[in-house]
């Protein structure tokens, strides 16, 4: 068989069938608010939560092909100097980086912009700067063809061929307006957001992950949730096939209904499991405030963990520094912390080099190992 292409006409979907749809947006939604209602209840989830957003940075760079895992990305961020990682491992991270720090930059955008073209360009050149793909026009949309398939494959070996170059401007334009148009359901809406996102593959690299991005931003600019924290790169990643498949079937055969009813089942089953990560980390948060207390009898004993749940790999000399604890209480508290167990040692000072330390338990619930 020949490659797919683009549905060029099919969108938005002429007709769904609701009646497939319609028992599953329940259980999807009301999923989505349990998880929101955690995070309502999370003091700071922006610093409790920074791990999960790191691991999605991981899961969604390793759905593009990157090996680095979320320990590799913090211990080389710890101390970049002493890794010993290979420089293909070194690129994997770097990418990982600039998956957050664009993450973080649509956060401030969409403070005052709405979700739009202009704020998908940003965050495009930044995912790109520096980095593997930085020579494939940051930030623009692709004015060549491209096509998804096999690495180094023609386009008649493709297994996809996106929308016409001439054609994609004016596709962008409608898959703008559609983001902002009222619907039915607003989680069949971002199923098909995504879904025609993917397809057009507006930009010569960097698609996919731009694509993942959308999703946590248009659950929060709509209103689904407080706040931009949720992550579904684990579902697809653990379903690769499925949802190349599902995604394949639009242009294929039209069906916009099967897609959806994946996307709706994804929502349902990773927000379950975003909900479990994320109250495994408020319970060990609320079990390690006491016993951090009575490891170090320090008043800046919350400080200092609230400061380690955010970077939770890191150089004794930065928490020395950064931590807002005065220098020589802050070396013994990690003295402490390190004698009760709380922190493990990864790699030992000597000389000018300082030590590394992590807190492996919430590392370990953030990658979902035992």
């Amino acid at each position: 068989m020949g490659p797919v292409s683009y549905h060029l006409g099919g969108f938005p979907p002429p007709r769904l069938d609701w009646d497939q749809l319609i028992p599953l947006i329940g259980p999807a939604n009301a999923s989505l608010a349990r998880y929101d209602g955690l995070l309502e209840g999370i003091p700071n989830p922006a610093v409790l939560l920074s791990p999960l957003s790191s691991q999605e940075a991981v899961l969604s760079s390793r759905i593009e092909g990157t090996q680095a895992t979320l320990a590799e990305v913090l211990e080389f961020e710890a101390d970049a100097e002493a890794s010993t990682l290979s420089p293909e491992r070194r690129d994997d991270i770097r990418e990982v980086q600039n998956y957050r720090r664009a993450m973080r930059e649509a956060v401030e955008l969409l403070e005052s912009l709405p979700l739009s073209l202009r704020v998908i360009r940003e965050l495009h050149s930044t995912l790109l700067s520096g980095v593997r793909g930085d020579d494939k026009a940051p930030g623009e949309f692709r004015k060549i063809p491209n096509w998804i398939g096999p690495r180094g494959c023609t386009i008649e070996q493709a297994r996809f061929i996106p929308i016409q170059a001439d054609k994609l401007v004016e596709a962008m334009g409608s898959w703008e307006g559609f983001i902002h148009t009222a619907y039915p359901d607003r989680l069949v809406q971002l199923a098909i957001v995504h879904a025609e996102f993917e397809s057009l593959h507006p930009f010569l690299d960097g698609n996919g992950r731009i694509g993942r991005m959308v999703l946590p931003l248009f659950l929060w600019q709509v209103g689904i949730l407080r706040m931009p924290y949720f992550y579904l790169s684990a579902f697809f990643e653990a379903n690769k096939e499925s949802y190349v498949e599902r995604l394949l079937a639009i242009s294929r055969d039209g069906d916009w209904t099967g897609w959806c009813r994946y996307f709706l089942e994804a929502v349902q089953a990773q927000a379950i499991e975003n909900q479990l990560r994320a109250s495994q980390i408020l319970g060990l948060y609320e079990q390690l405030k006491p016993a951090a207390q009575e490891a170090t009898h320090s008043q800046y004993a919350i400080t200092a963990l609230d400061w380690i749940f955010s970077t939770p790999t890191f150089r004794a000399t930065d928490f020395e520094k950064h931590a807002g604890i005065p220098a020589p209480t802050a070396k013994r508290i990690l003295r402490c912390l390190r004698e009760a167990g709380i922190l493990a040692l990864l790699r030992e000072g000597s000389g000018r080099r300082s030590s590394v330390l992590s807190l492996e338990q919430l590392l370990a619930i953030a990658e979902g190992r035992p």
